[in-house]
């Protein structure tokens, strides 16, 4: 049996003004034609299928296309959950009519955690495996409020609440398992953010509660877990070290943090309950490049682009200690009559010194709402002591909206 792990699609984001429909939809060609070549029985999908909770009709579109496609390969079971960037009313309202193709959507936890518990059968109908579908648990989902708590137990509740889950929802898979009396593999899928995972600048992950969700470890998920499939992060990663406990990755690069990064799915094929991984390598659908230094490297390194033949987009972070003012049109003509297109500039000479780091050269696209929080709070003279609680504060309304 073989399973593919996937997750942070992210249909319909775009890279500072760029639509990016062409990618995501070589991506999804190429998903469902590897799908076919690898032979693959089930196809996990950890969350964050869309960029936004109100995706476009174009990201919809490509959604229900892969799975029209996968729907008619010899792929037995599609298995979606939410992620944070999804809405679970969206992805919800076709599950029923998704379930005739046998595309399974989770998008949000029920009052029976035997909803999450799905039970899935081969080709003879037989059972094969077991899939704790668990989605994107949001703050009200797993935390009450009280008045007057503390950050502490917000985060020791947060955790608890994360952790009862999991709990909850395998131990019924361990009670199907024993029922059955056939040693059948458990899955157990999520989107969340563990201790000590791996991001990149620009990636586009922020923090999923309020405080440090960080202390959330490897140890909340029951033993009883034979591959773990996560997604949230970007960057494809093992759990605390362990081949069973993954982070697939995004298979788009969701910002030119990530432009070197070489994206991959998980394989995962089982012999009984071993399960072993392979790691399927994602074609580049549309290269990044960032180009940082003076304008003797930048030009430079243009000038190696175009002897390629590059298409790429191009991100470039001026760093030399001339005083430049035309650099946007020395930069549009050192590409003219290329194929490669700058979607963003950012001379750091006038910024810094020019203007004296007073920020008017920034856009939006240079901030995180983090970033905006903090310029009020300097705006309004804040007292750094009131700081840290108006921040958490401000975080938890960021995710509950």
């Amino acid at each position: 049996m073989k399973i593919l792990h996937t997750s942070d699609w992210h249909l319909g984001r775009s890279l500072y003004g760029r639509k990016r429909y062409d990618e995501f939809d070589a991506f999804l060609t190429w998903l469902s034609e590897t799908i076919q070549q690898e032979q693959v029985n089930v196809l996990l999908v950890a969350g964050d299928i869309f960029d936004t909770s109100t995706p476009s009709n174009h990201a919809q579109k490509l959604y229900y296309q892969l799975l029209c496609r996968v729907a008619n390969s010899q792929c037995r079971h599609v298995i979606v959950i939410a992620g944070n960037h999804d809405s679970p009313t969206f992805l919800n309202a076709p599950k029923e009519l998704l379930r005739a193709l046998d595309v399974h959507v989770i998008g949000t936890i029920s009052e029976s955690p035997e909803d999450e518990v799905l039970l899935l059968h081969d080709q003879d109908g037989n059972p094969e495996l077991i899939v704790c579908a668990v989605p994107y648990l949001r703050d009200r989902d797993i935390r009450t409020v009280e008045v007057g708590e503390s950050i502490e137990d917000k985060e020791r509740k947060l955790i608890e609440g994360i952790r009862g889950h999991y709990s909850s929802v395998c131990e019924l898979a361990e009670q199907k398992r024993a029922v059955l009396d056939v040693e059948l593999p458990i899955i157990a899928m999520g989107h969340l953010f563990t201790a000590g995972g791996a991001t990149v600048e620009g990636d586009g992950t922020r923090p999923l509660y309020v405080g440090s969700i960080a202390h959330v470890t490897s140890a909340i998920f029951p033993e009883c877990i034979d591959y773990l499939a996560l997604g949230h992060l970007h960057v494809p990663q093992k759990v605390s070290g362990s081949e069973v406990m993954r982070y697939c990755g995004s298979p788009l690069p969701m910002g030119f943090g990530e432009a070197r990064q070489e994206k991959s799915l998980c394989l995962v094929a089982f012999a009984g309950r071993a399960a072993t991984v392979e790691l399927i390598k994602v074609p580049c659908f549309q290269q990044l490049e960032s180009i940082r230094g003076n304008w003797d490297e930048i030009a430079s390194s243009i000038l190696e682009l175009s002897v390629t033949q590059s298409h790429a987009w191009l991100e470039i972070l001026y760093e030399g200690e001339e005083v430049i003012t035309d650099l946007r049109e020395r930069l549009e003509e050192a590409i003219s009559g290329s194929a490669m297109e700058i979607l963003r500039v950012r001379n750091s000479r006038i910024i810094d010194r020019v203007l004296n780091r007073n920020h008017e050269n920034e856009t939006l696209d240079d901030l995180n709402e983090t970033d905006v929080f903090e310029r009020c709070l300097d705006a309004h003279g804040v007292p750094e002591e009131q700081r840290k609680e108006l921040m958490l504060s401000y975080q938890e309304i960021v995710s509950q909206l």
